[in-house]
């Protein structure tokens, strides 16, 4: 593998003056602030048709000054580290940059935690701990890395879906699976706690058939005492047990639970939206400067929300975004997208019955969304594989590629709406990039 060179620029500046009272000793340092991280840059390598990313992923770090440089070329594909992971691996990175999380998804090693170091390039230096959550929570675990200063991992799955009643002759009452909530101590690598139990809906809704089938993106609150965990629901046939695919959706549900007792879970439920929001490959739940957790939406009947959920740990039915209404477009379905500071974010999305994906920029505050014109479009640009943002103060930094194409780093600046374009990222057939971390 070719090694990528870090390049860090640190401009001193020192002023000389005479006895004044406010002068600087001519032997202070005023070092001007840089970018001095890592960048990780994560592309999918497609598996039997083009776009899959079913054939793994390939990671490669280069210095922040490099990111957004324009006249930078990356070529993930041919300089790359491959992941272990049978599909896209759910991916993580310290803060600083430094360090890489990640729980291999399916496969002979699916369910293993694992840590490496980044040393730039292709230098992902695995180091000889790991721990498998495979017997507790599958081997195809969702999982996020809490914003607690990299201390913590929460892993979740629900498992075994089964009638009440499927091997008695007992009434039917309800389809639930058993889920799990799983904590990972990062800094350790070892599982610090979980707890299994099944989730109830309310009475009405079960013997309907409604279940909790996925759970995904768990965010922490900001008094840091509950999870909050996004929900995929499903409906099944309650005589034959057979999974509906049209049916009256229930409003959207999230699962709160004690932290960090894992216990107690309780079902929230918004009356605003009906979509389902455990996101896909990335988090779709994120705390707020104003401790409230803002939330997208997938599936809905009316297209996508953002949806937002109080310090009391319940949704506010007030608040009320609506892609469709904001970006005047039918049937927005949000694929991912990332808060970023001061009531600002952006969000990746696709609408009507076309898969090409576009970006706009969401303003929580006045709750309106403009589709960000400077991202090219391109009808190969599907974006519903996406897992990396790299939020550097206002800054948003993306990879935009569409599939087979070479594309580019794109920096978003939040607060004034301007876009500037970073490195360029080389592409192979079949393949795109999914992550800047």
């Amino acid at each position: 593998m070719k090694k990528y060179l870090l390049s860090l620029f640190i401009f001193t500046a020192f002023i000389f003056t005479s006895c004044d009272d406010d002068s600087v000793e001519p032997d202070e340092e005023i070092t001007d602030p840089v970018e001095s991280r890592w960048v990780t840059v994560a592309g999918a390598l497609m598996g039997e048709t083009p776009g899959d990313g079913n054939g793994g992923t390939m990671i490669y770090a280069v210095s922040y000054e490099d990111a957004i440089n324009p006249e930078v070329s990356i070529n993930l594909y041919e300089d790359g580290e491959a992941v272990k992971s049978n599909r896209t691996a759910r991916l993580q990175v310290s803060e600083d940059g430094n360090t890489m999380f990640n729980i291999a998804y399916a496969g002979e090693n699916g369910g293993e935690f694992s840590r490496f170091n980044v040393q730039g390039a292709a230098n992902y230096v695995e180091e000889d701990v790991t721990v498998s959550i495979a017997q507790y929570a599958g081997t195809a675990p969702r999982w996020a890395k809490l914003y607690d200063g990299d201390q913590t991992g929460i892993a979740v799955n629900v498992a075994n879906i089964a009638a009440n009643n499927a091997e008695t002759e007992d009434p039917f009452e309800y389809y639930r699976g058993t889920a799990t909530v799983l904590a990972l101590d990062l800094e350790n690598v070892l599982i610090s706690d979980y707890k299994q139990y099944e989730i109830p809906l309310t009475t009405e809704e079960e013997v309907a058939g409604h279940a909790i089938f996925r759970l995904d993106a768990p965010v922490l609150n900001q008094a840091k005492d509950k999870l909050i965990i996004g929900t995929w629901m499903r409906k099944y046939d309650p005589t034959t047990g057979d999974r509906e695919s049209e049916w009256d959706r229930l409003g959207t549900k999230s699962v709160v639970v004690d932290y960090p007792s894992l216990e107690n879970p309780t079902v929230i439920t918004s009356t605003v939206a009906d979509g389902d929001c455990s996101g896909y490959r990335s988090n779709v739940n994120y705390l707020a400067e104003d401790g409230s957790i803002y939330q997208a939406t997938q599936r809905d009947s009316d297209g996508s929300h953002i949806l937002k959920i109080t310090t009391a740990n319940e949704y506010d039915n007030s608040f009320d975004l609506s892609l469709d209404a904001a970006l005047g477009v039918d049937d927005v379905y949000i694929q991912t997208w990332r808060y970023v500071s001061n009531g600002i974010g952006y969000i990746l999305y696709r609408y009507g019955e076309s898969d090409q994906s576009y970006v706009a920029r969401v303003d929580l505050n006045t709750q309106t969304a403009e589709k960000v014109s400077e991202i090219p479009d391109d009808s190969d640009l599907s974006l519903h594989q996406y897992q990396g943002f790299l939020v550097s103060g206002d800054d948003l930094l993306i990879a935009v590629t569409p599939v087979g194409k070479d594309g580019n780093i794109y920096v978003l600046h939040s607060q004034t709406g301007e876009v500037t374009v970073g490195a360029q990222l080389v592409n192979n057939p079949g393949n795109h990039y999914i992550g800047v971390f």
